[in-house]
């Protein structure tokens, strides 16, 4: 709670934490619009693939032209202004930089981004997701090795349900389950970048000049978001994921508890301390009241099971905490997220405290491909959010045993045979080609079946 006076503190002493960003698309102008205000932080440079792109986001976020243009990095690092290039590895390793946030969705940018960023001593906040579900662990890793901090980015939902399981696990609390809610039938995960807009009451040419991208947006729609953001939070907190995949069940809040519990005693889970994401859609297309579709949830029970459990139960009573009919199972949550508006809390947390707001601790969960149709040899994978295929969470070590391929490889690859629909796809169903992310990847892959051992054979 003391985050603010160091960075004070900072300013004060005319040392201001020094900011690369690498993306300046939505997440990354939302943490432009707020930055300029936060003393004692300073955004050094912007790399974006579109130096014209990030002017624009500079623009259309309210900067002013004196505080845009630098001549050169070192100029931004004497300046206090902000240098626009075309080059993230010249970012990451400018003189005076202490933290990196990979804000491209690109997973192997993402990838490449935080080894470049470990390596040269800065610490790295990624709002990449997808990067994190793909090899988080292996980077995690890496940077942890380096005394350096790697961390998810605080106002999107993974850091924000992982803060909330470590308030409950730091009160004593028993985590039964912790997620997000969304807008999510089961017939979406079909949805293509043609049907995507009908799903959110808008036409085509509405969305087009909002500046929508249909494949990124259809991404949240058919359940591939959900699916990565559930495992970041699993790799984070050791959370298990659904055996089957994410139910989204349609879920209010007043009623969090009494589904959110193990089915044992009346609820959906397989088990105590699971992911899962809830939906705002009935299945029968109705809106589910008191729904949580832009937020965040924990459920939780007493630790102790004597007469301190019983005494818990009367003090959720009697300060009103939603529970289930039992008083056993109770629920917090947090109804909206900010995303890049809040983001300035990871940059300041690893900065001044060396801590990340969620990081893997291990490689729990997976996201695997699934073809959203038959597939036919020979054709090219487009990735999470297109007309081929969508992505499922699937626990680290049935994912390994089937050999699936990862949502976060699926773009840009050959089918070497016939795929139907709804199939998981595994890598020898693919032709890929040498690279960096595929390299890390099985790395993480091998060191995770290092460390299970041999395979019992009964």
């Amino acid at each position: 709670m003391n985050l603010f006076s160091k960075l004070l503190q900072r300013a004060a002493d005319n040392r201001p934490i020094r900011v690369g960003l690498i993306g300046a698309g939505k997440f990354g102008s939302m943490f432009l619009a707020q930055v300029r205000s936060i003393r004692g932080m300073h955004l050094m440079g912007i790399a974006d693939l579109s130096a014209e792109r990030a002017r624009k986001a500079l623009a259309n976020t309210g900067w002013e032209p004196h505080a845009i243009v630098a001549a050169s990095l070192d100029d931004a690092r004497s300046s206090g202004r902000t240098y626009i290039t075309e080059d993230a590895e010249a970012l990451i390793g400018a003189g005076g930089l202490d933290v990196v946030i990979d804000a491209t969705g690109n997973p192997a940018a993402g990838i490449r981004h935080a080894l470049l960023a470990a390596e040269n001593g800065r610490h790295m906040v990624m709002v990449n997701v997808e990067a994190d579900v793909l090899a988080g662990a292996y980077l995690a890793e890496k940077f942890r090795n380096a005394g350096l901090v790697y961390g998810m980015a605080y106002g999107d939902q993974p850091a924000l349900v992982c803060e909330m399981v470590d308030w409950a696990r730091t009160c004593g609390f028993r985590v039964v389950a912790a997620g997000k809610g969304t807008k999510y039938l089961p017939h979406y995960s079909q949805s293509t970048p043609d049907t995507v807009w009908s799903h959110y009451g808008i036409t085509p040419e509405q969305a087009e000049l909002g500046g929508m991208n249909p494949q990124m947006f259809n991404s949240f729609i058919d359940g591939t978001k959900s699916a990565i953001e559930m495992a970041a939070i699993s790799n984070a907190t050791g959370l298990i994921a659904p055996k089957e995949g994410l139910a989204f069940p349609p879920v209010g809040v007043h009623d969090l508890p009494e589904v959110l519990k193990p089915s044992v005693d009346g609820g959906i889970l397989e088990s105590a301390g699971m992911v899962e994401v809830v939906s705002s859609e009935e299945r029968d297309g109705r809106h589910v009241f008191n729904d949580l579709r832009w937020g965040v949830y924990v459920t939780f029970e007493a630790a102790d099971d004597g007469q301190g459990a019983d005494y818990i139960r009367r003090c959720f009573k009697e300060y009103q905490v939603v529970t289930d009919r039992t008083g056993r199972y109770a629920s917090l949550y947090r109804p909206s997220h900010l995303i890049g508006l809040e983001l300035g809390v990871s940059v300041a947390s690893a900065v001044l405290r060396n801590e990340a707001t969620g990081t893997p601790v291990d490689f729990s969960s997976d996201v695997v491909a699934v073809a959203k149709k038959s597939l036919s040899s020979s054709e090219t994978l487009d990735g999470e959010g297109g007309y081929t295929v969508w992505g499922r969470i699937m626990r680290a070590e049935d994912s390994l045993a089937l050999g699936a391929l990862p949502i976060g490889l699926a773009h840009g690859v050959k089918l070497k045979r016939e795929i139907p629909s709804g199939q998981v796809l595994c890598w020898d169903d693919v032709e890929i080609p040498a690279s960096q992310a595929v390299s890390v990847r099985r790395a993480m892959e091998q060191a995770f079946r290092d460390r299970l051992g041999p395979p019992d054979n009964g």
